[in-house]
């Protein structure tokens, strides 16, 4: 017990959950942004796949870092605008808009690593961003720049729903998108903006795994974080401040089992158990919070103009 306390205690600890939350983090605030327009986006792991690839590919050319991250952003934002015309312009299933374009976007990855790396062995390296350090508070000196990008973006989006006309007419076209029309907004181009922008943030959620945790890019890096996103929206009740506890929730049980793993060695306990750990947790938490969730009422419900 002691033991575990100490490793609660330890500033690395905390580090390292807070590295583990921020791709999720973005990750949750370009699906919720997508979703509080009335839009579910199940293309969101192979966007971060799309994004991920995108962006360390441009700084292996020898761009910037930032404009890796930029360029992330753009092949997020053209893979939305798709996922929007099949969705939004043609009325089709967005669950299954979304799953094609996730199998789209991560083959198009795959397909373009080996392309441009035909005979590679191992995944080149690129220096990816440093820690910021000059920071005061310890936990946020040994994070990158993109971390903080994440957390400046809670507040923002935050406010940005709740206090401006925009985000009172994204809001409305999630909830009751004849109403807006009525008011002379057009729910087209509402719902098509809050998907570019939200797969935008999709594509800078993959671009910190190969810009930021990690130098090079690897095939199912993303590993499910995608799928976990989605479910993250449902925990935080679609609100910017509830989704930033409910990635650093799951990324204290990540951070955890990786610990536990190292604690116990030779022990009886599979470590399948401790890889199931966060997983676990996250479905006991999406399970409570989600029975008081008030999610969009016209969320997956495709609109034409003139219905009611």
């Amino acid at each position: 017990m002691s033991d575990l306390l100490d490793l609660l205690a330890a500033a690395p600890f905390w580090v390292a959950v807070l590295r583990i939350a921020t791709p999720l983090l973005l990750g949750t605030l370009g699906v919720l942004l997508c979703e509080r327009a009335g839009v579910l986006n199940l293309g969101v792991e192979g966007i971060m796949v799309a994004g991920a690839f995108a962006g360390w590919l441009t700084v292996y050319a020898g761009m910037g870092l930032w404009t890796g991250v930029l360029v992330a952003a753009g092949v997020g934002a053209l893979l939305g605008l798709l996922h929007a015309f099949l969705t939004v312009t043609l009325a089709l299933s967005q669950h299954v808009a979304g799953l094609g374009l996730t199998l789209l976007a991560t083959s198009l990855a795959s397909y373009a690593y080996r392309v441009s790396f035909p005979k590679v062995e191992r995944p080149p390296t690129i220096t990816p961003f440093e820690p910021m350090g000059e920071l005061p508070i310890p936990v946020l000196a040994e994070q990158t720049p993109l971390t903080l990008l994440a957390l400046l973006l809670v507040p923002l989006l935050a406010y940005g729903l709740q206090r401006t006309p925009l985000g009172l007419a994204l809001r409305m076209v999630g909830e009751n998108p004849a109403a807006a029309e009525g008011q002379g907004l057009s729910v087209a181009r509402l719902r098509t903006g809050a998907v570019v922008a939200g797969s935008a943030l999709m594509g800078v959620a993959g671009a910190f795994l190969t810009l930021s945790a990690f130098n090079a890019f690897y095939f199912n890096m993303v590993n499910g974080r995608g799928w976990v996103c989605v479910a993250l929206v449902v925990f935080a009740s679609w609100r910017p401040g509830k989704a930033l506890l409910g990635a650093l929730l799951f990324a204290f049980f990540d951070a955890l089992q990786l610990r536990l793993q190292q604690a116990g060695g030779e022990a009886a306990i599979p470590y399948q158990f401790y890889l199931m750990l966060p997983y676990a947790m996250a479905i006991v938490a999406l399970v409570v919070m989600a029975r008081r969730a008030a999610y969009p009422q016209a969320l997956m419900k495709p609109y034409r103009k003139g219905e009611r």
